[in-house]
């Protein structure tokens, strides 16, 4: 009898031990891995950044007015109206990805799945919105103009990574419905959230230097 308890005692002190050893070993890797997503979205920055300055050079030294003329006409600005709608649709979604984190944070497992799946519905809806601009802009392709290019090549850039962080989420939000996450171990629901704000933020540089200046 003694040696039995003692054997059990020693398998739970061990699988104690061996839990608090992968609980550093998962502290320890997900400060690196946080930090090498960090800098890859800094890398993100520097792409979106050489573009969007070639952009403000190109607008202040081409053309005398903006947009500009092409065959004596001068090019429309863009619905405004229609993508400030879009926009709050984006700006939403990046709320529900904040919420959709707290939930899973304190174990809240239904609002995690309502909030979680707001937010890809809502990147899927942006996208679809930025679909039906494309369609309907009268300002020529990319190789139209200098602003048509412009425009498709930096909103198209980022309505890419808006389509990638919406299979990013969907896979996290899979994962988490097959047990890869708990309430102490989610750094992919971090990164996915980092990742969602991040292209919220682009998309307020674009929206200001293509539809408000």
């Amino acid at each position: 009898m003694s040696v039995s308890i003692a054997k059990q005692g020693y398998q739970l002190g061990h699988g104690h031990d061996d839990h608090d050893h992968e609980q550093v070993i998962y502290q320890e890797t997900r400060d690196m891995r946080l930090l090498g997503f960090v800098l890859f979205l800094c890398s993100d920055v520097v792409l979106f950044s050489s573009f969007i300055f070639a952009y403000i050079y190109l607008r202040t030294t081409v053309a005398p007015i903006w947009p500009p003329m092409i065959d004596g006409h001068q090019l429309p600005r863009l619905d405004t109206a229609f993508a400030a709608v879009n926009s709050v649709v984006l700006f939403g979604s990046g709320v529900t990805m904040h919420y959709a984190l707290e939930n899973w944070k304190h174990g809240t497992r239904a609002m995690y799945n309502l909030f979680m799946g707001l937010t890809i519905l809502l990147g899927a809806m942006f996208l679809g919105g930025q679909a039906y601009e494309y369609a309907h802009a009268q300002i020529g392709g990319w190789s139209g103009n200098t602003f048509g290019a412009s425009f498709f090549t930096l909103t198209g850039m980022h309505g890419f990574h808006v389509f990638v962080g919406v299979v990013f989420l969907a896979v996290l939000w899979w994962q988490s419905s097959r047990g890869v996450y708990d309430h102490e171990r989610y750094f992919g629901l971090t990164a996915g959230t980092l990742y969602w704000h991040f292209v919220d933020v682009i998309w307020v540089a674009l929206f200001f230097l293509f539809y408000l200046w």
